[in-house]
């Protein structure tokens, strides 16, 4: 039996296959979902790359997310315990005026904020770019589409000095818990913490892009270079109290210059303003300097 046109089941067929034609409403979502032309992505790309690969790195580090708190605010809370309240009440009770009128725990804190920073730069910058040219060639996918060298760099540049704010502003909401950061600028620290990880972390990253082989170079790194700025660069006692044969290396190191700016701003550490306008120069020479170096291996690597 046919039905004539015009009749009842025929119109709700037609109303239901209205209903279900994309972009109508009540269609599922995903039926008006259209890709975009090979010329809009490529435009896209073009304009948005470096976030897109930040995404992509951040997206990376967020399955280890619990490694890199552990490691970004546990490591330096622990040595923030063991030497600002463990060790601080021999040192406060024994030199009252050693550390410029202030508690031994508050003249740390700041170091230990920078050095954090620091730490993670020496991650971040020296095997995960290795990896991106040599073991799994993460860096070659992007570059296959229209994101260019410098994209794909400053991509990963952006995604560490994310970590860097992140781990930055945990540690110091937990100094400001101590009481360690008495100064209402102590905030500033956190982007003097991220300056001085780009500083130390934007010449090793260049390094890292040149290396072809992995012969141990990252581990003398760490042994000889990370270390000793870790240890000669003040960060646990002044470093004019330092013979002139190792005072040199806090001089050279940007822990040294971002500790002493963290220091002025955190708790109003006295030094002639030059020197403090010295500390930022020498900081942003550093990233400028190392960020040219990189991109221009970036570039060299993957062929323009």
């Amino acid at each position: 039996m046919t039905r004539k046109a015009g009749q009842p089941g025929q119109a709700a067929s037609a109303g239901a296959a209205a209903d279900s034609a994309p972009g109508a409403p009540g269609a599922p979502a995903a039926a008006a979902l259209r890709a975009h032309s090979p010329a809009v992505s490529a435009a896209r790309a073009r304009r948005w790359g470096s976030l897109y690969f930040a995404e992509h790195v951040l997206r990376v580090m967020k399955s280890y997310g619990w490694t890199i708190v552990m490691y970004g605010v546990g490591q330096p809370v622990a040595y923030l315990f063991a030497m600002g309240v463990g060790l601080a009440t021999l040192v406060d009770t024994n030199s009252e005026a050693g550390f410029g009128g202030v508690s031994y725990l508050t003249f740390i804190a700041p170091a230990l904020l920078v050095s954090a920073a620091v730490m993670t730069a020496a991650n971040e910058f020296t095997f995960p770019i290795m990896d991106g040219f040599k073991w799994r060639r993460i860096y070659y996918g992007p570059h296959a589409s229209p994101l260019t060298p410098q994209q794909i760099a400053f991509g990963q540049v952006i995604a560490v000095t994310a970590r860097f704010l992140l781990q930055s502003a945990i540690y110091f909401a937990v100094v400001a818990l101590f009481g360690a950061s008495p100064s209402g600028w102590g905030w500033v620290s956190i982007p003097v913490a991220c300056l001085a990880g780009l500083a130390f972390g934007l010449p090793l990253m260049a390094y890292a892009a040149s290396i072809t082989e992995d012969k141990g170079q990252f581990a003398m790194v760490m042994r000889f270079i990370v270390m000793p700025l870790f240890l000669f660069s003040g960060t646990f006692f002044p470093l004019d109290t330092l013979p002139l044969a190792v005072r040199w290396i806090g001089w050279i190191s940007p822990i040294w210059h971002g500790t002493e700016l963290s220091r002025v701003f955190t708790y109003g550490y006295e030094e002639e303003p030059l020197l403090t306008i010295v500390h930022f120069v020498f900081l942003l020479a550093l990233t400028a300097g190392g960020w040219v170096l990189a991109k221009r291996q970036f570039i060299k690597r993957m062929g323009g």
